[in-house]
């Protein structure tokens, strides 16, 4: 009976040795496909981190200025080159004549103050700087009065004479005054339509690839587009200041040549008077 039991205790042994190993077997078997799908997953983070950059790069505008630059035909090139070059001499101007205008007027000044204090012409010519409008006036003046002599010129009176030759220096200096405003003129009345032109042919050329590729996806329409309108942009840049520095430029030179109009008309009555005072 004793040998019965120890067999039965065995055989139930032997039974639930065979019942766990399968399991056993099995969690090994999970435990070994976990390890492997983490070693695999860890090289894939690894490349997947150094893709951040590129995502970034792929968020700025490839449809800006310089996309335009990098896949522009010769003819957007040229367009974008005749406005930066109408933009960079408009801004040479207005900077130029701001500072003529401003150095012509304080001239203006000093010249009302001190030179008919003078003792003589002579003596305020004498003041007055190398190269200023004002003593070119005067030189001019003087010599047309001190002249006036000749077969052809006897027939003019002397009043005559002399304002005639004020009334040309005084032109030669408001023609000085103005030079480079009809360039200014130019640039904001054309660089819109050279804009325009620009883009015209930017959209142009985009249905062009459009109709050649065959497709006419927002991506495909959007990027030549978008290109081509910077050129009326950047043709209202260049007009914008060109028209309103125009504008600023006639009204400061009406103000300075009014201020050298009338140091000429003073001028005459100081020579005709002195003209009077000689004949006495």
């Amino acid at each position: 009976m004793f040998s019965r039991l120890s067999g039965l205790i065995a055989a139930i042994a032997i039974a639930a040795t065979l019942g766990f190993s399968p399991a056993q077997a099995q969690e090994q078997k999970a435990a070994e496909a976990a390890s492997a799908v983490a070693e695999v997953a860890a090289p894939a983070a690894v490349e997947a981190a150094p893709s951040a950059p590129t995502g970034k790069a792929a968020m700025d505008n490839p449809y800006g200025l310089q996309a335009m630059l990098a896949h522009g035909d010769m003819v957007s090139k040229g367009v974008l080159a005749l406005l930066l070059i109408m933009s960079m001499g408009s801004w040479y101007i207005l900077i130029t004549k701001l500072w003529d205008t401003q150095k012509l007027g304080k001239e203006a000044k000093e010249v009302r103050a001190t030179f008919f204090k003078k003792s003589s012409l002579a003596e305020g010519v004498k003041g007055l700087s190398e190269g200023s409008a004002f003593r070119y006036i005067a030189a001019s003046a003087i010599e047309a009065s001190e002249h006036h002599e000749g077969a052809l010129t006897e027939n003019i009176d002397h009043s005559t004479w002399v304002t005639m030759n004020i009334e040309r220096s005084v032109s030669e200096v408001q023609s000085r005054v103005q030079t480079g405003l009809g360039f200014l003129a130019t640039v904001g009345s054309t660089s819109p339509f050279i804009g325009l032109f620009g883009t015209v042919w930017g959209i142009l050329q985009a249905l062009t690839a459009i109709g050649v590729a065959g497709q006419a996806s927002i991506d495909k329409v959007a990027g030549p587009v978008g290109e081509a309108l910077i050129m009326t942009a950047i043709g209202l840049a260049v007009a914008v200041p060109a028209v309103l520095g125009y504008n600023w430029l006639v009204n400061r030179n009406k103000s300075v040549v009014g201020q050298v109009r009338a140091f000429a008309a003073d001028l005459h009555g100081v020579l005709m008077g002195n003209r009077q005072v000689a004949k006495r």
